[in-house]
């Protein structure tokens, strides 16, 4: 009977929802109402209050969000908070109000305090401050994840929040103004093999520690959320493992085929300096992601290869 669930994917275009859509139709899901920003401004809560009247989903999934890396975060910090929260106000609201019966949000382990014990636990959230290089884009977040728990708590309502480590894989964003650091690496760690090996340099020291996940294990959590009733309201979404920017630079440049010199520039942020999930919660219902890292890249770098017309660009 789920399978006939009518699912709203907020987002479904983008590189999250694209896999989450991906992985429901494969399970035999079918019955989407699915918009994309040009035919649905999430941000306007009118347009959102018509869709949910024609529509009428009984699932939702919000993927919908404006994301990206340190620069993108620190130039355009009211865009990366208001945007967010209007987004999922709407969404957590009309959900509300038209008895939607179970809505995923989708969030961010930047959520979490800079400095909170690693690896970073569900009970972290809220004990200290966050950092400064995205924490708009974090407070956004952590308000849509507040609100659901207090739906949850006031009207017993099915709402669960999933909190995924670093994201990447196909569909994901490769322009160099607004992606995060895997899939900028493999743009510049590609520019430069074309010009002859040329010399890459890249933010900070490398010393930062980040743990990724490869979008597909996302989609597979969702899916797993989607299938059981959560006991809790907030969950980590991971690998539970994590590596040094600098290594993470030399398998890309490996999978890449890049030989050149890699120059790190100290002169930029490194952010924070670790940011290792605890998801011991998902692994004991029974979650457990199945892509590794390398094997992540080389299939990310081959759809990068596949669609290199396709470069998303900064839109603010």
């Amino acid at each position: 009977m789920m399978k006939d669930k009518k699912i709203y994917i907020a987002g479904h275009r983008g590189m999250v929802g694209s896999a989450v859509k991906r992985k429901l139709e494969e399970l035999g899901y079918h019955n989407f109402a699915l918009r994309n920003s040009s035919e649905l401004d999430l941000r306007d809560q009118g347009q959102v209050q018509a869709f949910f009247k024609k529509e009428k989903p009984e699932i939702v999934i919000d993927a919908a969000a404006k994301v990206g890396g340190i620069l993108a975060n620190d130039t355009y910090p009211y865009q990366f908070l208001m945007d967010n929260m209007q987004i999922q106000n709407n969404l957590i609201n009309e959900s509300l109000q038209n008895e939607v019966e179970k809505f995923i949000f989708l969030g961010s382990s930047c959520i979490y305090p800079k400095f909170a014990a690693q690896p970073l636990q569900e009970s972290s959230l809220l004990t200290d401050s966050l950092e400064p290089t995205n924490e708009w884009y974090a407070i956004a977040k952590i308000t849509g994840v507040k609100a659901c728990e207090a739906i949850r708590k006031q009207f017993g309502k099915d709402y669960v929040s999933l909190m995924p480590t670093n994201l990447y894989g196909t569909h994901d964003n490769f322009d160099l103004t607004s992606s995060h650091v895997l899939p900028a690496m493999i743009r510049k760690f590609h520019d430069a093999k074309l010009k002859g090996n040329a010399a890459v340099t890249l933010w900070g020291s490398g010393s930062p520690m980040r743990e990724f996940l490869f979008v597909d294990d996302l989609a597979k959590a969702v899916v797993f959320a989607l299938d059981h009733k959560l006991p809790e309201h907030l969950y980590n979404v991971g690998t539970g493992t994590d590596l040094s920017i600098k290594e993470l630079a030399s398998l890309i440049q490996y999978a890449v085929g890049h030989q050149g010199e890699i120059i790190w520039d100290s002169s930029k942020p490194d952010g924070t300096p670790r940011k290792l999930m605890d998801v011991s919660k998902m692994h004991a219902l029974g979650w457990k992601h199945e892509v590794d890292l390398e094997a992540g890249i080389q299939r990310t770098y081959q759809w990068f290869l596949e669609n290199q017309d396709n470069y998303k660009e900064v839109k603010i």
